[in-house]
Formats: C-alpha cells, sequence, structure tokens
C-alpha cells in the first residue's frame, strides 16, 4: 500500500476536514505531520526549514514514503532544498485550497506579494498539483501572468504550459451522512427563512446582503433571517446595525460552535445566499443545499462551476432576486441531486488517480 506523508503547517477548518477526509476514504498508508492553524504567515514563511530541520533530525520521518503531499502554507522549493540529498527526488504532490494572488487582505491592509511568489515557487516546485476550482486555478495564472510582466532583466520560458501540464481540478470531497441524517426530518417554516452562513468578514460582502434584506423589509415582505459562520474581533459594522434593525426578524444571529445544531439550522432554512466578492469553493453554500436550501449566488468565482444558471443572480439584480423569491410560488430543490457529485462516492476515483492509489 502506497506510504503518503502529509505535512500541513496549516491543520485546521478547510485543511483540516480535507486530509481527514482523504485517510477516511482512501485506500493510502498516511502519516501526518502538522502545526496548528494559526500564525499563516508565519507558516508559510518558515515552516519549510521548521519541517526540513525535524525530517534532518529523524523526528519526521521519511525513508519508505512513496510521495509528500503539501497544501501551499508549505514553502515546497524551500522545503525540498533544504532536504536532505537521500529525500529530495521523493514526488511532491501540493493540494491548492486557495492561492495568495486572489487570497482577500484585511481591509486597509496591503497585500504582500511575498505570499504569492511563494505559491508560485511552490508550484514550479512540485510534481503534481491540484486546485479545488477552476476559478482558484485560473485566477491562479492570472496573478502569475501579472506579477511576472514586472519582472525586470529576467525570463522563465515555457512556465504557463509546465504547470498546465501538472495541474488537475479536484473539487474538495465533502461528507453529507451527518446533513442527510436530519435535513429531512425538519419540515420548513410557513415564511421563508433566509439563509447566510459564511465568514463575518468584509470579503463576503454582508453590506450588500444587509442592503437587500433592509429594502424587503420596508416592502414589508415575509421572510425570517438565520446568520450564522464565524466571526472575529474585527468585523464589519453592519452585523450590529443588522441585528437591531432585523430584530424582529432574527431566528439565529451568531456563530453556533455545535455542529449538530448548526446543520439543523440549516435544514430550518429555504434560500441561502451568497453576496461574496472573493470564494475559492464554496463548501458553506453546498452544505446548505444539501440540507435543502435554494442557492441564490453571484454569477461569478467558483459559483458557476458549481450551479446551474438558474440559481445564479447577475451584479446588482439581487434584490430583483429576492423580491421575486418572495412574492413568487417557491418551488422546492433536489439538494441531493445538486450535490452528489460533490461528495466522496463520485470523487474517491479521480483522488485515487491523481495520487496513484
Amino acid at each position: 500500500m502506497k506510504k503518503i506523508v502529509v505535512i500541513e503547517p496549516y491543520y485546521g477548518g478547510s485543511h483540516k476536514a480535507f486530509i481527514d477526509g482523504l485517510i477516511k476514504n482512501l485506500p493510502g498508508r498516511f502519516t501526518l505531520y502538522t502545526l496548528p492553524a494559526r500564525k499563516w504567515k508565519w507558516r508559510m514563511r518558515l515552516a519549510a526549514p521548521c519541517f526540513a530541520a525535524q525530517v534532518q533530525s529523524g523526528e519526521l520521518e521519511l525513508s519508505g514514503a512513496d510521495c509528500i503531499l503539501c497544501s501551499p502554507f508549505l514553502d515546497a522549493a524551500a522545503f525540498r532544498g533544504l532536504l536532505p540529498p537521500a529525500f529530495r527526488g521523493l514526488p511532491l504532490y501540493t493540494y491548492f485550497h486557495e492561492n495568495q494572488f486572489a487570497y482577500p487582505v484585511q481591509v486597509n491592509d496591503k497585500r504582500d506579494f511575498h505570499f504569492a511568489l511563494t505559491n508560485f515557487t511552490t508550484a514550479l516546485t512540485s510534481d503534481r498539483l491540484a486546485f479545488n476550482s477552476h476559478y482558484n486555478f485560473s485566477s491562479f495564472m492570472a496573478g502569475c501572468r501579472g506579477l511576472l510582466r514586472k519582472m525586470p532583466d529576467m525570463a522563465l520560458p515555457g512556465w504557463e504550459d509546465k504547470l498546465r501540464a501538472k495541474t488537475t481540478i479536484l473539487y474538495p470531497p465533502l461528507n453529507f451522512r451527518e446533513i442527510d441524517a436530519v435535513s429531512g426530518d425538519l419540515s420548513k417554516h410557513h415564511e421563508p427563512v433566509i439563509l447566510w452562513n459564511h465568514r463575518w468578514e468584509h470579503d463576503k460582502n454582508p453590506e450588500l446582503f444587509f442592503a437587500a434584506l433592509f429594502a424587503l423589509q420596508q416592502e414589508d415582505l415575509p421572510f425570517r433571517l438565520i446568520v450564522a459562520g464565524e466571526s472575529f474581533l474585527r468585523q464589519p459594522k453592519i452585523f450590529a446595525e443588522a441585528q437591531i434593525r432585523l430584530a424582529d426578524r432574527i431566528e439565529q444571529f451568531g456563530y453556533v460552535k455545535s455542529r449538530q445544531e448548526y446543520i439543523a439550522l440549516l435544514a430550518r432554512a429555504d434560500l441561502v445566499v451568497s453576496t461574496a466578492s472573493h470564494e475559492f469553493y464554496g463548501i458553506a453554500v453546498l452544505e446548505a443545499v444539501r440540507a435543502g436550501c435554494r442557492p441564490l449566488l453571484p454569477d461569478s468565482l467558483s459559483y458557476p462551476e458549481l450551479f446551474p444558471p438558474d440559481f445564479l443572480y447577475e451584479e446588482d439584480k439581487l434584490l430583483i432576486r429576492l423580491r421575486a423569491y418572495l412574492t413568487g410560488e417557491r418551488h422546492r430543490i433536489n439538494g441531493r441531486e445538486l450535490t452528489d457529485k460533490f461528495g466522496w462516492p463520485a470523487l474517491r476515483e479521480d483522488y485515487c488517480r491523481w495520487l496513484d492509489l
């Protein structure tokens, strides 16, 4: 059985769920070397020499390994260069959950292209690449082209063809068993329940979402509201305003720690809305759709890959589409039919092929 050494400097969130899913669903023998999911900038800068030092000391064992699997939080070029010569030829695969060309920076922060260049050299170094969506890959390549056009006195002939030749698009497989166990048992409310289950950050554009709800409230259209998603110390002020102005419509407002309670909220909602200006994939939306929510999503980013045009709205048409949903005939969707292709049963063989299992 193939032995895969996984090196993940940011073992948390979607990165952790992805690795845990590989271990549970694929036939390889996985050995994990990880760091907690915090201080991502330090991880990108120094995880490579730290893990390479562990190889030198014997704490990180590469003997007998068939390949190394990492995320772009590991500077693969630095890591490979610092390895003992006997291990530098080990096949190295990188799975890009995100890229630092299109990843949003904090408001008022200046983008540090050192991290984007680290992504680029990681891609050049890796033997195989996988991106979690076509949008992720296309934005990465566009970012590389834009940055390299500024490069003085040097050339990198053929880099784009080389990266394309070793790249596969692999959606991160989801485990829907918990959602399937409860979504069919809970009835929907008489008044339509709108769900917003994204991070409380500016790249998810909550201002647009709540502005539309304020307008619908002024029109006295019936709806209830569930707002979930993780919040942080720095969060857009619109959330505090919305909690006051929409108080009589709110079913839930705030992060839910319990996974089962969160799934129950998904099952109670009728319509899941995204107003994101940035999204590499869309796990939160896919889980809500699996639970029976109709999606209403921007006609951009990763969403056109995931859902048919009927579920997408053009720029500046959110309020029109929301009003039409609340005032028209609301047809239930088949959440399982829409999401089956993103689950482990559908994607397992694609991952076996990528990893030669």
